[in-house]
C-alpha cells in the first residue's frame, strides 16, 4: 500500500507506526513535513516551504488561522505534484491541528483521510482559566472560538479522527466526537522499564545517585505553569526540610510550550528561584536542562518519587513512560491524569494547587518504600495492559488505519470518561 503521513515536525506522534509500516517491503511510505533534519529508513520525506504572513497584517486572533491556511495550501500543492507524477496514496494520516490536512480532499477527493485530533479549546473546564494565578479574560472566549475554526474545518475534511485519550475525545462537541477513535501512541516498554542497577553521577556536584536513594524527579519539556512547575518549586523548601537526604532532579528547558510566556527578559525558572531560591539547598537540587531520551529513562529508573503535575491538558509522554518504568508517581488530581492513575492503586494523587499536600504525599511515599512497591508494580502493569506499544496500541492503530482505508467505520456514541 501507499501510505501518506503529514505532520509539521516529522515524525511527531507517528514515529512508531511509520517505522512499522516502512519496514514492510510491500509498503511505500511518504511523509510530508516542514523543514527539519530528522530522517527515517524507508520513508520518503517531502518538505513543503513555510509561507508566513507579514507581521502586523492581521487581527491578533487570526495569525494561527492564516498560517493554517498557508500550511494547507503548501501541502496541497506538494500533493498535486505527487499526483502529477502518478503517486497516489491509498490512505492519508495527518495531524488536523495546524491546517496541513485542510485541502487534501481538493486534491484527492476519494482518498480516505484519518486525522489526528489533539485538542479542542474551551474557555472553562479545561486548561484556560484553570489556574487562578493566571486567570482567563472574557476576550479569551472569542479568541478560542476563532482558534477552534481550524478544528472545525479540519474535522469536516477528514473521514475519521484519532485521539490519544478519552479526556481529549470528550473535549470535542458531541456531534464531532462520534467519529473520533481513542488510541494512544503507546509506550515502548522494552525501553521504558525498571532497572534496579541504574545510577547516575551528576557533573556539577560529582554526587553519584543510585536506585534506592531518595531521588525525587520532576520532568517537563519546558519548566512552566501548565506542568505545575510553580507549585513544585514552592513546595521544595518544606520538602527539603522534611527529607534531609533527598536529592531533587529537575529536567526541562526554560522556554514555554503551552500557555502564556514569562515576562520579557526572564523565565519561569528565574522567577521561581527569585521567589524561593534563598530557601533551597542547591547541593541537593539539580536543574539538568534538556537531556537525551536515554538519560531521561536512566533518571526515571533511579527515581524514588516522580512528581507529575498538569493543568487539564494533553498528557505528557514522560508521565506514561514514568509509569512504564515503575516509578512511584505523585500526580495531580486533574482529569487527564486520573484517566490513567488511580490513587492508592498505581500511584498517589494530590490536588494540583496543594503544595503542603504535595509535600505530605512525597513524604508518605519515601517513608514507606516497601508498601510503595505494589503501586510501582501496578503502575507498570497499567501501561503493559492498556498502553503497551507492541501488544496494544500499535495493533489497534494499524487496524484503525486499515478500517479507514477500507471505509468500514461508522459514527458511534463514545463513552463518557
Amino acid at each position: 500500500m501507499n501510505y501518506l503521513f503529514i505532520h509539521q515536525n516529522f515524525p511527531g506522534q507517528y514515529q512508531h507506526v511509520v517505522r512499522h509500516l516502512a519496514d514492510r517491503p510491500q509498503n511505500r511510505v511518504f511523509f510530508i513535513t516542514q523543514p527539519n533534519t530528522n530522517e527515517m529508513r524507508g520513508v520518503t520525506k517531502l518538505v513543503y516551504p513555510v509561507d508566513e504572513a507579514a507581521a502586523g497584517a492581521l487581527h491578533p486572533f487570526l495569525p494561527e488561522f492564516d498560517q493554517a491556511v498557508r500550511n494547507g495550501l503548501g501541502v496541497a500543492e506538494l500533493c498535486r505534484g505527487l499526483e502529477a507524477k502518478g503517486i497516489r496514496p491509498d490512505v492519508i494520516v495527518g495531524h488536523a491541528g495546524w491546517g496541513e490536512t485542510l485541502f487534501l480532499k481538493d486534491v484527492w477527493p476519494d482518498v480516505p483521510l484519518l486525522g489526528y485530533c489533539e485538542f479542542y479549546y474551551h474557555l472553562a473546564g479545561s486548561d484556560v482559566g484553570f489556574d487562578p494565578e493566571y486567570p482567563a479574560h472574557w476576550i479569551d472566549g472569542p479568541r478560542l472560538r476563532t482558534k477552534n475554526a481550524i478544528n472545525h474545518l479540519a474535522l469536516e475534511a477528514i473521514d475519521w479522527g484519532q485521539t490519544p485519550t478519552l479526556w481529549q475525545q470528550a473535549q470535542y462537541p458531541a456531534p464531532l466526537r462520534r467519529a473520533i477513535s481513542v488510541i494512544h501512541e503507546g509506550v515502548d516498554t522494552d525501553v521504558a522499564k525498571p532497572d534496579p542497577d541504574a545510577w547516575i553521577q551528576l557533573q556539577r556536584t560529582g554526587v553519584k545517585l543510585s536506585a534506592g536513594d531518595e531521588v525525587i524527579t520532576f520532568v517537563s519539556r519546558n519548566l512552566e505553569p501548565y506542568r505545575g512547575f510553580h507549585i513544585f518549586m514552592r513546595a521544595l523548601p518544606a520538602l527539603l526540610k522534611r527529607r534531609p537526604n533527598a536529592q531533587v532532579l529537575i529536567v526541562g528547558a526554560d522556554g514555554v510550550s503551552y500557555g502564556r510566556a514569562a515576562p520579557t527578559g526572564t523565565t519561569y525558572r528565574e522567577m521561581l528561584l527569585a521567589e524561593v531560591g534563598g530557601e533551597i539547598d542547591f547541593d541537593r537540587v539539580h536543574f539538568l536542562g534538556q537531556i537525551s531520551h536515554g538519560l531521561f529513562i536512566n533518571i526515571l529508573q533511579l527515581s524514588a518519587v516522580h512528581v507529575y503535575l498538569t493543568y487539564p491538558f494533553v498528557l505528557s509522554w514522560s508521565f506514561m513512560e514514568a509509569m512504564a518504568v515503575g516509578c512511584l508517581v505523585v500526580g495531580s488530581a486533574t482529569t487527564p491524569v486520573m484517566e490513567v492513575l488511580q490513587d492508592g492503586q498505581n500511584g498517589l494523587l494530590v490536588d494540583f494547587f496543594d503544595g503542603p499536600g504535595l509535600v505530605e504525599r512525597i513524604d508518605e511515599a519515601l517513608s514507606d518504600p516497601e508498601r510503595m512497591q505494589a503501586l510501582r508494580a501496578n503502575a507498570r502493569q497499567t501501561i503493559l495492559d492498556q498502553y503497551d506499544l507492541k501488544t496494544v496500541t500499535l495493533p489497534a492503530y494499524l487496524s484503525l488505519i486499515d478500517d479507514v482505508a477500507a471505509g468500514r467505520l461508522r459514527q458511534h456514541e463514545p463513552p463518557t470518561p
